[in-house]
This record gives C-alpha cells, structure tokens and sequence, in this order.
C-alpha cells in the first residue's frame, strides 16, 4: 500500500573503444558506474581512461596501505590549541602522517577517503588512538597534567559496537587518564542524531573522556538536538575564519557560532588561525581556543615537548 520509487546509477562502456570482450567491457562499465555513485547517485556515466587510471591507483593505495598498516608506516604530529586569554598551550590536535619508505609523503587527504572506502580507516583509527594516548600517559607523567589531548573519531570508528570496550581497554592498557583524551568527531559524522547516538555520546562522556563538535558549521546538523548532546566543545572550520581576513559576507557566520557555544556553555575553538588580524577579532569576540599556523603548525611530540617546557607564549593580539 506504499509507493516505492526506485533509482540507478548507471556505468556504460562501449565496445570497442572501452573494451574488446565482455570481461574488459562489464569491469570498465563496473568502474564507471561507481563513478556515478561518487557524483550523486540516479545518473549515468561513461567510461573514460581517466576513470581507469583512477581506479588504478585507488587499488594501488589500497595496496600500500594494508602494508603501511603492517609495518607501522605512519607516525603522529600534533598541533597545539592556546587559550585565548593566557596565551598558554591547554591542548593538542593529533593528527596522522603517512611516510613511505622510499621517502616522500601521501598527504591525508588523498588515503583518509580510499582508507575509509576500503575499511582499513578501522585499524588506523586503532593505532591513533593506542599511540595518541601513549604520548600523553608521557607528557601527563612530565607534569603536563592538565594538558587535553584531542584525536580525530571517524565515522566509522564511531559505527563500530566495541568502540566503548575498545577505548576504555586502551585507556587502561596505556596507563592514560581519561581526563587527558577529547575525541573529535565531524559535525557530518553526527547527522544521524539517534537516540542510540546521543546514548553512545553519553557512555564516552561516562568514562571521563571528553567530546568536541569538529568543523562545525560545515554540516546540517539539527540544532534542535544540539542541547542533548554531551559535548564540551565546538570547533569553528577553517572555511570560517578564513571569511575574517577576506571580510565576505560569511563573517557574521564566526560570530554566530561563538555566541551560540556561550549560549549553550561550551567552549569554542578557532581552527585554521593564521593571522593577527583573525586572532584580534575572535578574542573580541570571546572566542576561548585557537590553533592554526599563527602559533604552530602540527610539529613532533618531541617538539611539542619543547613548547610546553619553554612556555612558548601566543602573540599577541590587537584590541
């Protein structure tokens, strides 16, 4: 008694310009047709060469890394978060780099996606979050201990039903205070507000972990349910601040989202901060947090342990 209304995506390939038998033809029309899933699913489109290299070097990655898994190719960089008001660093960003062994470096943009496509993103976000808390068991123990140290939740980290066993295993196993950890998911990682959602927020929260909104704005999520979610934090996109050097007409966006987390009795960080003129406007404006290549960019622990130990103060801003 319910109308359903079906679509397709479409590959088409041509013989004999995109093959000369049905094996060649039906693999190319395959590539083709996930390329119409790519662009927005219900269309058609034509196999190309280009499609093919693409699809060549999708495999080819994939490859690479189930070996840079294996071998333990990647190593972890963090960007310091100042506080707006000391200009003292209260936090770290963790993020991934992929180094290969014959030198040069996949940039994360390029293997996070195929790594997620794959379901190899799953024992990556496993070995962040095991060597992200390791470091900071080390910095806590050099008397960094109010230090928050923030690792990067993917969707999929996020989907997966021992991701509660798995990070209080890895708390313990590591000898890190939960106190210590901020996991950072994407505001498009939260667009399925469930109750089941809100209750898994909830289960982290309970293990003393703490939860930001990262890239906020960006995303289409419900304010509505916004003020149910355990959240202590919402990070502002670099797309944003960039609006405040450019003066387009997305600035009031910034203030918006800053006046909203006051609203609500969160605090705000600033991400993508690059120059004078962008940190003098988010401190007028009370934002609490701010990272970016003004201060830092994302640098060794070792690095980062300089920082903290030297007390590398923020410049500072103009009123």
């Amino acid at each position: 008694q319910h109308e359903l209304i079906n679509t397709c995506s479409i590959g088409i390939a041509v013989y004999p310009d995109d093959g000369s038998n049905a094996e060649v033809l039906i693999k190319n029309a395959d590539i083709a047709m996930y390329r119409a899933k790519e662009v927005g699913r219900n269309n058609y489109q034509f196999f190309t060469q280009t499609l093919n290299e693409k699809a060549a070097k999708r495999m080819q990655v994939i490859s690479q890394l189930r070996t840079a898994i294996e071998q333990e190719q990647f190593h972890l960089v963090y960007q310091p978060k100042i506080e707006v008001s000391t200009g003292k660093i209260v936090g770290l960003e963790t993020l991934i780099r992929w180094r290969l062994p014959e030198g040069g470096f996949i940039p994360p943009a390029e293997f996070i996606p195929i790594a997620e496509e794959s379901g190899l993103i799953n024992a990556i976000d496993e070995w962040v979050l095991k060597k992200a808390c390791l470091q900071t068991a080390i910095w806590f123990k050099y008397g960094f201990k109010s230090l928050l140290v923030s690792i990067n939740l993917s969707a999929k980290q996020f989907e997966q039903p021992n991701l509660i066993a798995n990070l209080q295993s890895t708390l313990i196993e590591t000898g890190t205070k939960a106190s210590s950890i901020e996991l950072e998911l994407t505001e498009t990682a939260l667009m399925d507000i469930s109750d089941k959602t809100i209750k898994l927020l909830h289960d982290i929260k309970s293990l003393g972990v703490a939860l930001s909104i990262d890239d906020f704005g960006t995303g289409y999520s419900n304010l509505s349910y916004l003020h149910n979610l355990p959240m202590q934090t919402l990070k502002i996109d670099k797309a944003f601040i960039d609006t405040i050097t450019l003066k387009t007409d997305k600035s009031p966006i910034v203030d918006t989202i800053i006046s909203l987390s006051k609203n609500m009795g969160l605090k705000v960080i600033a991400e993508g901060v690059e120059t004078a003129e962008q940190l003098a406007y988010l401190k007028a404006r009370g934002c609490d947090e701010i990272q970016g290549y003004y201060f830092s960019k994302p640098v060794s622990a070792d690095e980062i342990t300089a920082m903290l130990q030297s007390g590398k103060p923020l410049p500072a801003a103009k009123n």
